[in-house]
């Protein structure tokens, strides 16, 4: 029998025994190699420049285990910089980086053992088959022997890659190239995983899959993703960090920067003194009318910035008092989309 049908019929029986196995042998990325630290990854003011460009100015966040980050920005941004400090591949001028706790320079073998890493460019060998790629994955990260049955395993089922294992990688599309890299950042099962735009090139089907597979990896690992796809960092966050210029913008969860303190009201009609009323409403520091297709008067009533009362209640009671023609009222909501654009305008 030949080597390969030999290598097939192997590994595709180890996968079967995965699927049927894997919650009653192996837990999804079970950890057990270190000290869990209160926060996974702590950066204080780390600047980075390429010769005259600075492509980081002093950037500082901290990520405690268990969360999923998106770090959101332009192209040039940094984010790949600094993800790359992160991982070790690449030293800061200043500033200090720890990964659950440990320095990433006087530690750089230690951090980087503990952390699934996907670049922007998947580290591929096209010659190598899939299977073979993996093995050698598992020799480098020195999984034991006895264990990298089921690791592989894991890995390869998490990533959908159980039909393409004899397949050399250069005759892989890009999409299944890019599984083959998140198979293996995820194959020795680390407790973080920094991404750099892991869903590059991908199908829209596919794009569905690998968040399905970074949300399950964040149930038991802290996940650190770049993107400038905004869409991708809704699907997958709850928490965003804005990187513009070598600058952090922004670093909130998402329903944060959704809140405002703005309030949308409409009327049938426009009633005398309207203006007035409003702008004397406790919280209220302006008033802006909103010129709409239907011609209903709308009213921009634009909260104070340091309060973020919800102006509905006030407004609503000063409506009734008054026996304004009411047609809606609501709390003004802003997207990601609209931060994001705000951000950049004044960066």
């Amino acid at each position: 029998m030949a080597l390969g049908l030999e290598l097939t019929i192997a590994w595709q029986a180890m996968i079967c025994h995965a699927q049927l196995n894997v919650q009653r042998t192996l837990p999804f990325f079970v950890h057990i190699s270190f000290r869990e630290k209160e926060s996974m990854i702590d950066v204080t003011d780390v600047t980075r420049s390429y010769g005259p460009v600075e492509a980081l100015r002093g950037i500082s966040f901290h990520i405690a285990p268990g969360e999923i980050v998106g770090l959101l920005g332009p192209n040039g941004a940094g984010k790949t910089t600094a993800l790359k400090i992160l991982t070790g591949y690449l030293q800061p001028d200043d500033g200090t980086v720890t990964v659950n706790g440990l320095d990433v320079l006087t530690h750089n073998r230690e951090v980087q053992a503990q952390i699934g890493y996907l670049a922007e460019t998947a580290p591929l060998y096209p010659e190598l088959s899939v299977q073979s790629y993996l093995r050698m994955i598992a020799e480098l990260r020195q999984i034991p022997e006895d264990d990298q049955q089921a690791y592989l395993s894991e890995a390869i089922y998490a990533t959908g890659l159980e039909d393409h294992l004899v397949r050399p990688i250069g005759q892989l599309s890009k999409g299944f190239r890019q599984r083959v890299g998140l198979a293996q950042a995820i194959l020795h099962q680390p407790r973080l995983l920094i991404l750099d735009e892991p869903t590059i090139g991908l199908d829209p089907t596919q794009v569905v899959e690998t968040r399905r597979l970074i949300r399950r990896l964040a149930e038991e690992s802290t996940v650190l993703f770049s993107t400038h796809i905004l869409s991708e960092v809704e699907a997958l966050c709850d928490r965003v960090i804005i990187l513009m210029n070598g600058e952090i913008k922004a670093d909130a969860r998402l329903s944060e920067l959704a809140a405002t303190p703005d309030a949308v009201v409409v009327l049938e009609k426009a009633p005398k003194g309207v203006f007035k009323a409003l702008r004397k409403l406790d919280g209220v520091r302006g008033v802006e009318q909103i010129h709409t297709p239907n011609g209903y008067p709308t009213y921009h009533v634009l909260g104070e910035d340091s309060d973020g009362t919800d102006l509905c209640p006030v407004i609503y009671n000063l409506v009734k008092e008054k026996n304004w023609p009411l047609r809606e009222l609501r709390r003004e909501v802003r997207t990601l989309e609209t931060v994001f654009n705000e951000l950049a305008m004044a960066a």
